[in-house]
């Protein structure tokens, strides 16, 4: 992974995003049955602001690479799904990199 582009970025994030999704789903339980908001409340947070980052890194990739509407539509969607940005990773950014690599 080149960590010094913008789409490195995105796919350091969507991973990041996608495991926070997962605590978060983790946290819930601990929230609402075992009466301890704190764990959710800090993963909630956290996730949130990866949510917000995620999405604004995919609008910056979209201006730089061009994107068709369809790859942006999914990859917006896969914020929206648990494992969504794990696939999004392997389907949509890992495949852009590589062709970016390609190209240089």
């Amino acid at each position: 992974m080149n960590f010094s582009t913008s789409l490195g970025i995105l796919r350091i994030l969507a991973l990041v995003e996608g495991i926070s999704y997962l605590a978060l789903g983790l946290t819930m339980p601990l929230k609402y049955m075992y009466e301890m908001p704190m764990p959710n409340k800090i993963v909630g947070m956290a996730h949130g602001f990866l949510f917000i980052s995620y999405c604004i890194m995919v609008f910056v990739v979209n201006q730089e690479k061009k994107w068709s509407l369809m790859t942006n539509f999914w990859a917006y969607l896969a914020s929206l799904i648990p494992f969504g940005t794990f696939v999004a990773d392997a389907k949509i950014f890992k495949k852009e990199q590589e062709k970016e690599l390609k190209t240089l």
